[in-house]
């Protein structure tokens, strides 16, 4: 049933995730819309720009070309493309307007923009026909402006919107290619060139065009939402972790994306505790006492990290570290031990070299069951561990006092290493602040 619970609280999650996705990037669409209609406003003018340019400079030719009738053709064409950009300066004004009131593109005019803006091609071919003859005008450059139309359908994200303009542009061409094929006298004209398949064939190509497109679009969108879970799965992470994990369990648990709800867990907790250091802190300034501190965490962590632990709580002079947690490498005793050995050793290196003030501290390990999860409200989650194995764990440390060591583990944690550590020296049963019954302890340093 909790497995259930989980499945569902994680759908609803994503679904709230994808809501608001769709919020943020409705914002987006806006920009992208206003960026494609730019780039169409530029080609149009450029257009006109082009059609006067080389009017001028070789209207013979042209007038050969149109039959003496180009000034007529260049005047209705001017006039044509004069109309268009007029409606697309409109659209741009009406996106300016939607940015500013930050609202939302109304979907049917979506699809009217985009079946007019698609026909912009098709009313150049119209033209053409009037003055070069139905077949010849479905040869000319108008009908290479298509796939203009249906790359920039891209920029409106949307699978379905290019489809329907890929769809508007195969379905015009083939329609405006049939009638303008019926109207012709094919006499004198290639069969290739006069026949319905070849032109039939360039539409579906347009379409298909506009399906291709549509599906880059919509893997586009995937991969753009894929990338918004992984940094809102990475951002959740590290809220409830902290800084006190390595990049390499971050990782790890990217990849799992384990359920942090509350879970009974076999861990290992480690209570390190630096020796003195109340009086220490009194007689320094507070820099000097965190400088201190740094000197020393910033290989202690590293060590925890290295040996798969997380640092669960730094407590002013110490810390709690968790080894099997919300992570199991299936040798969780074995990694507490050998951390804690090796920041013994790493203490005394360092104190050796200079490089850290004289330094004496306690460790305690103990295992068992234990309650781990993400506990608190919306405002503050925090990822803890709770149960006897955490308090024990910190009586444990406790002792190194009354002993004089500097490192004690449980049976516990004795037992489940097979006898690895030989070297362990048994304390023999001690009774702990808090619990009835005596334990046994063995010390390792």
């Amino acid at each position: 049933m909790p497995g259930r619970l989980g499945v569902r609280f994680r759908k609803s999650r994503q679904r709230s995730l994808i809501s608001q996705f769709e919020s943020e990037f409705a914002v987006e669409i806006l920009r992208c819309d206003r960026l494609r209609v730019n780039i169409l406003i530029g080609f149009v003018a450029s257009t006109i720009l082009m059609v006067l340019v080389l009017s001028a400079l070789s209207f013979e030719e042209f007038q050969a070309t149109f039959h003496g009738n180009f000034r007529r053709f260049l005047l209705t064409m001017l006039l044509v493309a004069g109309l268009n950009l007029s409606c697309l300066i409109l659209e741009r004004l009406a996106i300016d307007y939607l940015q500013r009131n930050r609202g939302k593109t109304f979907a049917p005019l979506q699809y009217l923009s985009a079946f007019f803006e698609t026909s912009i091609p098709t009313a150049g071919i119209i033209v053409g026909s009037l003055f070069l003859g139905p077949v010849y005008t479905l040869f000319t450059p108008a009908t290479l402006v298509y796939p203009l139309f249906i790359v920039l359908a891209a920029l409106r994200l949307d699978f379905k919107l290019c489809v329907f303009t890929g769809a508007v542009a195969g379905l015009e061409y083939a329609a405006v290619s049939l009638f303008l094929l019926s109207q012709a006298n094919n006499q004198f004209i290639e069969p290739i060139l006069s026949r319905a398949p070849h032109h039939l064939f360039k539409g579906f190509l347009l379409f298909a065009a506009g399906v291709v497109t549509g599906l880059v679009t919509l893997q586009i969108k995937q991969r753009i939402l894929k990338s918004f879970e992984m940094i809102e799965e990475r951002n959740r992470i590290n809220r409830t972790f902290g800084e006190y994990v390595s990049p390499a369990v971050v990782e790890k648990l990217l990849t799992l994306k384990p359920d942090l709800r509350s879970e009974r867990r076999s861990v290992c907790v480690m209570f390190l505790d630096i020796r003195n250091f109340t009086t220490f802190a009194e007689k320094k300034e507070p820099e000097e006492v965190v400088a201190y501190l740094e000197s020393l965490f910033e290989f202690m962590i590293e060590i925890i990290n290295r040996h798969h632990g997380v640092i669960n709580k730094f407590l002013g002079d110490g810390f709690m570290a968790v080894f099997g947690a919300p992570l199991s490498e299936g040798s969780e005793c074995a990694n507490g031990v050998a951390a804690g050995r090796e920041i013994l050793l790493r203490v005394e290196e360092e104190v050796a070299r200079g490089s850290v003030l004289p330094t004496r501290v306690g460790i305690g390990l103990h295992s068992g069951e234990a309650l781990t999860g993400s506990i608190g409200s919306s405002l503050r989650r925090e990822y803890t561990v709770i149960g006897d194995v955490v308090n024990l764990a910190s009586r444990i440390e406790q002792l190194n006092k009354r002993f004089d060591s500097r490192m004690l583990i449980s049976e516990m944690v004795w037992q489940t290493l097979n006898g690895e550590l030989r070297e362990a020296i048994p304390m023999g049963q001690v009774q702990v602040k808090g619990r009835e019954r005596a334990i046994q302890v063995y010390q390792v340093a």
